[in-house]
């Protein structure tokens, strides 16, 4: 049950078991190692997501903290800080539709959802291919992969994608910076790409997310085509300046933000690519070559707030590994 184990240096789970964190434990144990008989609402009632709870507003969002209001509005940076919140709060605790919160923080984020189906706002009045699609995946795994927004918001990704079949920002695609989407003297009417251009697989990864947690998107041709592009791209210089450093491929975080090999091989993964792929191969092996004695793997961050990161990360790239191999 457990082989994908035997492809590692050093065994993750008892560092995982002894984390003294409840949550990392149960999915540990739940994802893992296969105790299935355990109920996720218990997390809900856990220290940590109470007090996010206790701080979400009436509106259903939660306040970014500081900001600049010739960068964007403060709706606007709530519509980003409730992302990031929305993220904690299903990725680490668990939390799906049936809890009031997640009801709230939905109806909040659908109503940046324009008319054409992508989420807007964080980039003034340009698209966002990335946190349309980021915004998508945490809602599809909150329990809205059926809700015809949804839908609405996969057939604008499809309708925006580059000639080569992933995406870029399209203002990035035709040399703007961004402060088009920021500042006022350089504000522009919503950019459409130019799709002859390359695409990013910054922007790409993350688009990738979404496809792959959908049950139905998952599975069709065009994520597949995606995943080849993607896992082509792999420790490679993005086409486009932003975070497009080799470097950015092996620095991590959780819940998955931007791309990197992770984030990657966990799409992947969960699309259909087999582990003995020349792309995918190469990055699992740098997951085994870089592994700590304790069974960890280091986000290549220092994070301050976050003390059990790094654990966390762990847990991601253990599921990963599980996924490739459980055939």
């Amino acid at each position: 049950m457990n082989k994908w184990l035997n492809n590692l240096k050093f065994n993750p789970i008892p560092t995982l078991i002894s984390s003294n964190n409840e949550a990392l434990i149960f999915f540990t144990k739940n994802d893992l190692l296969g105790e299935k008989k355990r109920d996720i609402e218990n997390l809900w009632q856990l220290t940590e997501p109470l007090k996010l709870i206790r701080k979400q507003k009436e509106d259903g969002s939660w306040k970014y903290p500081g900001g600049k209001k010739e960068i964007r509005s403060q709706e606007n940076y709530n519509q980003l800080e409730t992302y990031r919140k929305l993220g904690i709060i299903v990725e680490k605790y668990g939390f799906y539709k049936k809890h009031p919160s997640i009801k709230k923080a939905a109806k909040f984020l659908f109503k940046f959802q324009t008319n054409e189906g992508d989420f807007r706002g964080i980039y003034g009045n340009q698209y966002t291919p990335n946190y349309s699609a980021a915004i998508m995946e945490l809602l599809i795994k909150a329990g809205y992969k059926n809700d015809i927004r949804i839908e609405k918001g996969f057939k604008w990704l499809l309708s925006i994608r580059q000639d080569d079949g992933g995406w870029a920002i399209p203002f990035r695609t035709i040399g703007k910076r961004l402060s088009v989407a920021f500042y006022k003297k350089d504000k522009y009417q919503t950019i459409k790409p130019e799709k002859s251009k390359p695409s990013s697989h910054l922007i790409t990864g993350i688009v990738l997310r979404a496809f792959a947690a959908h049950s139905k998107y998952r599975k069709s041709i065009e994520a597949i085509k995606v995943g080849e592009f993607l896992k082509s791209q792999f420790f490679k210089k993005d086409k486009y300046p932003d975070r497009s450093s080799i470097s950015y491929w092996t620095k991590f975080s959780y819940p998955f933000w931007w791309t990197d090999i992770l984030t990657s091989l966990d799409s992947l993964s969960l699309i259909g690519f087999n582990k003995d792929d020349n792309d995918i191969k190469k990055a699992l092996d740098w997951f085994i070559k870089n592994q700590y004695e304790n069974g960890l793997w280091n986000t290549g961050y220092k994070h301050k707030k976050d003390k059990d990161i790094n654990i966390w990360a762990t847990l991601a790239v253990c599921r990963v590994f599980k996924n490739f191999y459980r055939i």
